[in-house]
Formats: C-alpha cells, sequence, structure tokens
C-alpha cells in the first residue's frame, strides 16, 4: 500500500486491489449534485480502512464478486458541499458533526460480477426509504446481494449505515478526527 500522506502526519494510502474498481461518483458529474466535485480520481483511505476493505475484496473475489468503489476518503471542504446540495441528515452527514469519510473511515461500494454490476435494489445515493439495508419491498435478487454485501463487509471490520445500503465504516469514529484537503497538503479540522 502506497503511503499519500503529504505532510507525514495523517496517513492515507490509495487503494488498489485487483478484486476493487475505482469509480469515484464525484470526480464525474453523475451524482446527486451533477456537478464534479473531486479534482482527482485516486481512492485514499486510513491504512486500518484499507486493510479492512481489502479483506472484504479476498472474501467476495472467492465468491466471483468484485468491489466497484464508488467514495471513500472526502474532504471536509467537499462534505460541506454535499451538505449544500442535499441538507438531509438522514443522507449526508452534516459537516458540522462531520463524516466518517472525512475521517478516512468509510467507504459507499457496490458490487460487480461478470455480466457488471449487480442490483441493489436503488441506485447508489438515492435518497429514499427503498435505499434503507432492511427493505421487503424491493425485487428480491436486491434483498439477497445487499444481505450478502452486508454480510462480507461486517465480517471484514465495518459497520453499515441502515439508512444506505452502499454506505460501510470502521467502528469507533470518534478515535480518528476530520481531514481536510486544502493548498495541497492534508490537514487534520476540529469536528
Amino acid at each position: 500500500m502506497p503511503d499519500l500522506s503529504r505532510t507525514g502526519s495523517i496517513p492515507l494510502v490509495e487503494i488498489s486491489h485487483p478484486a476493487i474498481t475505482v469509480a469515484l461518483a464525484y470526480a464525474t458529474p453523475d451524482n446527486f449534485t451533477g456537478r464534479v466535485l473531486y479534482s482527482h480520481s485516486q481512492a485514499l483511505l486510513r491504512p486500518e480502512a484499507a486493510r479492512a476493505l481489502y479483506r472484504a475484496a479476498d472474501t467476495f473475489a472467492l465468491q466471483g464478486y468484485g468491489i466497484v468503489l464508488l467514495d471513500a476518503y472526502r474532504p471536509a471542504s467537499v462534505q460541506r458541499m454535499l451538505w449544500a446540495a442535499r441538507p438531509d441528515p438522514d443522507y449526508v452527514a452534516d459537516p458540522a458533526i462531520g463524516s466518517d469519510h472525512s475521517r478516512g473511515t468509510a467507504v459507499d461500494l457496490t458490487l460487480a460480477n461478470a455480466a457488471g454490476t449487480i442490483d441493489m435494489g436503488t441506485d447508489f445515493d438515492t435518497a429514499s426509504v427503498q435505499s434503507h439495508h432492511d427493505r421487503t419491498d424491493i425485487p428480491a435478487p436486491a434483498i439477497i446481494n445487499r444481505l450478502i454485501l452486508r454480510g462480507v463487509m461486517q465480517a471484514s471490520g465495518f459497520i453499515h449505515n441502515p439508512l444506505e445500503w452502499w454506505h460501510y465504516a470502521l467502528p469507533g469514529k470518534a478515535g480518528f478526527p476530520i481531514l481536510d484537503d486544502t493548498g495541497g497538503a492534508w490537514k487534520q479540522t476540529p469536528a
């Protein structure tokens, strides 16, 4: 895992694994804001989160799946832009509290097989009750796919967000400071 920390004090590593396709939604206009919010296409995480994600990727690969990584570390400045576009605490973390993404400890993802991405019942970032993990009013294959995703991610060390089938984070967020990328250097920002 290459170390991409710019100051040496905050370790973020670039995600690179044969069973992970990086497709950051906020590096394109194909997201709920309709704007490009990232000037890069690198997925970064804290080393602990990267190790957990690699465990999940290894397990999924054994089952014939790959991970499509839609988001990872998110600078606090981007979190503020997301909140401005959708100030709904059910689906976007209030930047005053802080996002697990801005701590480098969360991922948004889906699964793919040889035929492409698999049905999860809703698209990524759909702000609706159908996006909640335990829905039974979505197609049966999507229910099964969500259960597979959740089971492997939890066994790999992540906890799920009950309102977003795609969102997983390391537990204990209070132990990780919020990070921001301002002026080309990673810096910690107060929670």
